[in-house]
C-alpha cells in the first residue's frame, strides 16, 4: 500500500513539473500564433514595469557578457517588442531609476520554432520562448 501512495506522488510530481515548464519547450501551441510559413525573425516580447517612470532597455546578442549591444533606448510606454531572429540567445537587461536607487533587471530568451501537425486545425509553425520578464520583483 505505502509503494502505491509513493508512485502516486511521484507521478502527480512528474505532471506539475511538465505542466509548469511547457512554456520554455513549446509543448503547447497557442493556435492563433501559429502561421502557415517557416518564420526566420519573431517579435520579442518584453514585460516591464513602468510604475517608476521609464525604463532604459539594452538588447544584447547572445550573452551579457558577450558585450554586443544591438538595442539601447529609454521605453515610456507599454507595450513593447523588439524583432531578432530565430535561433538566437538575446540578453537583455531594464534599468529602472528611483529617487535615490538604479535597478537593473536582466533577462534572456532564445526564440525557437515548432512545427505541430496536431494541435491546431492545421500544420503550422509557432514561436516559443519569446518572453523577456524585466520586471522588478524587489526593491529596497
Amino acid at each position: 500500500m505505502n509503494i502505491m501512495k509513493i508512485a502516486i506522488k511521484i507521478f502527480l510530481l512528474l505532471t506539475l513539473i511538465i505542466f509548469f515548464s511547457c512554456e520554455d519547450q513549446g509543448l503547447f501551441v497557442k493556435c492563433p500564433d501559429c502561421t502557415a510559413d517557416e518564420p526566420v525573425k519573431t517579435d520579442l516580447e518584453f514585460k516591464l514595469d513602468f510604475s517608476y517612470g521609464w525604463v532604459l532597455i539594452n538588447i544584447y546578442e547572445g550573452n551579457l557578457d558577450d558585450s554586443i549591444l544591438i538595442f539601447s533606448d529609454r521605453i515610456f510606454d507599454p507595450p513593447f517588442n523588439y524583432n531578432v531572429s530565430i535561433n538566437k540567445k538575446y540578453t537583455a537587461t531594464g534599468t529602472y531609476y528611483t529617487q535615490n536607487n538604479e535597478y537593473i533587471a536582466i533577462d534572456s530568451a532564445t526564440p525557437r520554432v515548432k512545427y505541430d501537425k496536431v494541435q491546431c486545425d492545421n500544420p503550422c509553425y509557432f514561436v516559443y520562448d519569446k518572453v523577456i520578464d524585466l520586471r522588478l520583483k524587489y526593491t529596497k
